[in-house]
């Protein structure tokens, strides 16, 4: 490569000074720095805004991503469960029962060699039969049944009394009930064996007609009859009617 030569004026050899050479002022390189300056300034503030504005729009749309999911809780760890396995023991083994087998008894059976001894022999008792004629008889015969009662009977401690199925209410008569007369009529009353009333007789009456009333009510009622060793019988049985204003 050549190189050029310059002279002391600084002009490439070859060239006369005299030739136009282009030149710039102090005041024209300041201002174009200026310039030069102030649009590297702006440049870098809108691409600093430019950043800014992304990372702006990035957080509002990631933000909510971020904090408002809630955070699903961590599985639980699965569960192992051990199954053991149960032995069962076999169960003893049972007792033969064993029934106790007769002893056999030994009989003697004689020899029938005539130097050996005889079996001997046990005699059984006779057994006494007494006779039919020496036997005693003497069995007491059952007893005999209880007497039929035919006619009534007076209510004793073997008797159970007769009890009432039907009861008519004896009529207060009017001029009793104007006199205002109360009180009781006792009757002796003949009940037979089908539980009816044969015979009435009074014992203690009222005035105006109410015993009278009693008897005609007494006649009409119904019994069970009484029983002596659990047959019926007849009896005599006092009643006594109360007359009773209301």
């Amino acid at each position: 490569m050549s190189k050029t030569s310059l002279d002391a004026a600084g002009v490439p050899a070859g060239e006369t000074a005299s030739d136009p050479v282009p030149t710039m002022s102090a005041g024209n390189g300041l201002l174009a720095y200026a310039r030069e300056t102030r649009a590297d300034s702006r440049t870098f503030r809108y691409s600093l805004g430019l950043a800014l504005l992304f990372h702006a729009i990035l957080l509002v749309v990631k933000l909510p991503d971020l904090y408002g999911r809630e955070q699903a809780p961590p599985p639980e760890p699965e569960k192992l469960f051990v199954v053991q396995q149960v032995r069962f023991k076999p169960p003893p083994p049972t007792e033969e029962i064993r029934i106790p087998k007769p002893k056999s008894k030994k009989v003697p059976i004689p020899d029938p060699t005539p130097d050996d001894l005889e079996p001997i022999r046990v005699e059984e008792p006779e057994i006494f039969m007494p006779e039919v004629d020496d036997l005693n008889w003497n069995v007491e015969p059952p007893a005999p049944p209880p007497p039929r009662v035919s006619g009534p009977i007076e209510v004793t401690r073997d008797v159970i009394e007769p009890r009432k199925t039907l009861h008519v209410k004896p009529q207060y008569t009017e001029i009793a009930r104007k006199a205002r007369i109360q009180g009781r009529v006792v009757l002796r009353a003949t009940i037979d064996q089908q539980g009816d009333i044969t015979d009435v007789e009074v014992l203690r009456g009222l005035p105006m007609g109410l015993a009278e009333a009693a008897v005609a009510a007494v006649r009409q009622w119904k019994f069970k009859p009484a029983t002596l060793n659990g047959r019926p019988v007849a009896v005599y049985f006092n009643l006594t009617v109360t007359f009773q204003l209301q």
